[in-house]
Formats: C-alpha cells, sequence, structure tokens
C-alpha cells in the first residue's frame, strides 16, 4: 500500500523528530496513505569511523516510540550497509523509496542528507519529487531554550545522567527496554524485589547511579522503582554494568519478560556502602524519594 514516509535516523525520538512525524501524519491522511518512517538498523558511523556511536534507542525502540507517541503505522529499519552507503541519492528516491517501499510522499528535516557521500539534499530532493509528482516537504529545525534540538546533545544529556532535561528535549522520559533476567538474589536479601535489566548492545547507559524511575511490564502494568545503573561495588568485584530496578509496591516474577524503564531524576551516584544493612536503609530512603519525586505519575489502577 502507498506510503508517505518520513527520513532520518530518529535516535531517542525527540521534539525534533517529533515535528517530522506529526507532519508525516497530516500528509498521509491527506493522501489516504500509511503514515511511515524510514531509519536504518544500523547507525552509519559503524561503517564510516572505527568508533560506532552509542546510541540512545534501538530500532525496536525507535517504532515503539513513534507509533506509540506520533501514530506512525510502519516503520522501516533498513539495513546500513556498503550497498545503501554508496547507492546514489537519486538511486535511494526513485528504486528504494519509490518502487521499492511504493512511497508517495516524503517528509524530512531541513539538515538531511542521503545517499553517496550524502549528495542528497532537502533542495535537491524536493527537486527530483516536482519531476515525479511525489509530495515532498521539509520540515524547519525544532528549538528549545534557543538550542537546536539534536540527537548528540541529548546524548550529552543523557550520558551526565540530567534526565529533567533529557526529558524535555525528547519530550518524553528516556528509556531503556530490555528483558529480565535472574540477579544475585540481592532484591529478596535487602527485602525489595527487584528486574536486573540486560541493556541491548550499543546502547548509552546513563551515569552511574540511582533514578527515580518508572517500570512498565509487559501486560501494561507500571511501577515506581528506585534504579541502580552502575556496577555494584557494595556486593561486586568486577566491572560489569547492570540495571536493577527496585520495584515500589509489586509482588510476582517478571524473569524473561521484555519490561520498559523509564528514568526521571537522578537521586544520587554510585558509592559503596560498608554492609548490606547500610545499603538496605540507603534503598529504603531511595524509594521514599521516588514516592515523593514521582507523586501522582501514575493513572488509576497502576502500581
Amino acid at each position: 500500500m502507498k506510503k508517505v514516509i518520513a527520513l532520518g535516523f530518529f535516535d531517542g525520538v525527540h521534539l525534533g523528530h517529533g515535528a517530522l512525524l506529526k507532519r508525516t501524519v497530516e500528509l498521509a491522511e491527506k493522501l489516504d496513505a500509511i503514515p511511515a518512517a524510514h531509519t536504518f538498523a544500523q547507525h552509519p558511523s559503524t561503517l564510516l569511523s572505527l568508533e560506532p556511536t552509542p546510541l540512545l534507542s534501538t530500532p525496536e525502540d525507535r517504532a515503539y516510540l513513534m507509533k506509540k507517541l506520533y501514530g506512525i503505522r510502519e516503520v522501516i529499519a533498513a539495513p546500513f550497509d556498503r550497498e545503501m552507503m554508496t547507492m546514489p541519492w537519486e538511486a535511494f528516491v526513485t528504486d528504494h523509496l519509490i518502487r521499492g517501499l511504493d512511497c508517495v510522499g516524503v517528509v524530512v528535516g531541513h539538515d538531511y542528507r542521503f545517499g553517496y557521500k550524502g549528495e542528497g539534499t532537502p533542495s535537491r530532493l524536493k527537486e527530483l519529487c516536482a519531476k515525479l509528482s511525489i509530495a515532498c516537504e521539509v520540515v524547519d529545525k525544532v528549538t528549545l531554550d534557543g538550542r537546536t534540538v539534536s540527537s548528540t546533545y541529548i546524548r550529552s544529556l543523557v550520558e551526565a545522567g540530567d534526565m529533567e532535561t533529557a526529558g524535555r528535549y525528547l519530550a518524553h522520559p528516556h528509556l531503556i527496554r530490555g528483558s529480565v533476567r535472574h540477579g544475585k538474589g540481592l532484591g529478596r536479601t535487602l527485602g525489595f524485589p527487584t528486574v536486573n535489566i540486560v541493556p541491548p548492545e550499543g546502547i548509552l547507559l546513563p551515569a552511574y547511579g540511582v533514578y527515580a524511575s518508572k517500570v512498565t511490564l509487559e501486560d501494561g502494568e507500571s511501577y515506581l522503582a528506585a534504579t541502580n545503573i552502575g556496577v555494584r561495588p557494595t556486593v561486586e568485584d568486577g566491572e560489569r554494568v547492570t540495571i536493577e530496578g527496585f520495584l515500589l509496591d509489586f509482588q510476582g516474577d517478571v524473569y524473561g519478560q521484555t519490561v520498559t524503564l523509564e528514568l526521571f531524576h537522578r537521586l544520587r551516584g554510585e558509592r559503596r556502602f560498608d554492609s548490606l544493612e547500610e545499603l538496605r536503609c540507603e534503598v529504603m530512603k531511595n524509594a521514599d524519594q521516588t514516592r515523593d519525586y514521582l507523586a501522582g505519575t501514575l493513572s488509576p489502577g497502576q502500581g
């Protein structure tokens, strides 16, 4: 079926991406087409440099956010390989988008570049689409506090643990989705049920510490959590990074589930405690801080 396609990488699906996606939905309705988004399964840096860019979100997370928040119905996560990297920009439009994906309209940001050596630009795209009778719209940059909203800036905020500012630029809480694995039973020892989340490979992790957060299970139920991200120096000797959420007001077993962790505020940095009892008291304090900070964020019937 014919599609109107938003073009971009969409890491984090931030406020600027949102403007692009909203326009895509509007244009698709006008053209009686499916609103879709085109992203890549790998960041271009994986081929263009020796140092892959740690990402805010996986392709699956990008699709989850675009569909949930903006009404995008189909997300195409194309492989960014040598063939894609060396594809002439005209072929990307005529062969990949129009013939391959039944595209009848495209929406791009003001600085979007595509095709071999980035030779495709918004102005060239508009000119070619006009010749092919394909709708094309270019969305201006979005600014907040006088700064252009960008994934690069948001990555720096997440890396610093500044979840409040990151959330403002994202227009949603920063989230990590991952599967729950068995831990060492520390939660039972301390008297709190926990979820040990395996972070997806290549995802940027926030600054080590404890965060006021919310965990949503596969059944849609959400619970407040005081979540530790780091190497757990009180109970571990190695450097393996873990994500451990201490769930508030929850009883049950979620092993094997894929859960969504939303991070709102960094309560403290990670540190070593002299005893498990001291750690337990600190976790109880962090639980109370989480309740206070996130008071009223759960809908009736949740948590």
